[in-house]
């Protein structure tokens, strides 16, 4: 049988984003369930924070295997220490393999060596001053950053491929020296502008919905590999220590 990964989303409806089954058709299998997040806001996320450990629970109980919280502002916008805790919350509340959408794109730069990043997102300036604050803590140089403004959910996924990918190219234009872009936000849709974008700047191009798919998958033994959509999925890195429940 297939490996069964839970994802904890940030809309109500708890549908499994559709990137999941575009990267990963065959090998594993995803469930979901929603948090009712309205607003990407700190206070819209302080709103549904409590939720995560009954959702996490919800899915173990349906078969899960291992973990993914799929919010990247709902799990850095407390902070580096906080997004592990969290992650650690989730292990001790199932006893399973956790990580989240801002642990995913860590992960993934690192894999990409990439260091200086120039990034873009869909936040508030007021959610991007949290960012910028967490990808420091984590090790990083952000050397550009440009948001789009939206703070209400469902918003970002009506963003056009083109806008993505012209966002990019901003970014990267404004950070000389930058090693990676990264796009930050797990409602835009980024999967089919990650190889056009790549190749328009000459550098790894991570995002927030299809390397939390990445991470997801290597929690359950997957190598994480998807032909043809960008550099970390050509990788195939191996999988790191999972956080369980001690």
């Amino acid at each position: 049988m297939e490996p069964v990964v839970g994802l904890i989303v940030p809309p109500a409806a708890g549908a499994v984003p559709p990137e999941g089954a575009q990267l990963y058709p065959q090998g594993v299998r995803f469930i979901a369930a929603g948090l009712g997040l309205t607003r990407l806001t700190p206070e819209g996320y302080d709103a549904v924070i409590d939720r995560i450990a009954d959702r996490a629970r919800a899915l173990a109980a349906q078969g899960a295997q291992a973990l993914a919280l799929m919010g990247t502002s709902l799990s850095f916008y407390r902070g580096y220490a906080f997004n592990e805790e969290l992650k650690a919350a989730l292990a001790a509340a199932t006893g399973l393999p956790a990580t989240t959408m801002s642990t995913a794109v860590v992960e993934a730069l690192r894999a990409l060596g990439v260091r200086r990043v120039a990034v873009g997102t869909a936040y508030i300036e007021e959610v991007n001053a949290r960012l910028r604050r967490f990808l420091e803590a984590a090790g990083f140089e952000v050397a550009a950053l440009e948001g789009l403004g939206i703070d209400v959910v469902g918003q970002a996924g009506r963003v056009p491929a083109e806008a993505l990918i012209a966002l990019g190219q901003r970014v990267f234009a404004a950070a000389p020296r930058a090693e990676g872009i990264l796009l930050s936000c797990g409602g835009l849709r980024t999967l089919e502008v990650t190889v056009p974008l790549e190749a328009a700047c000459g550098v790894p191009v991570v995002s927030s919905t299809p390397a939390a798919f990445w991470a997801a998958v290597r929690l359950v033994g997957h190598d994480g590999r998807a032909p043809g959509y960008g550099r970390l999925f050509a990788l195939g890195a191996t999988s790191p220590p999972a956080t369980t429940a001690s």
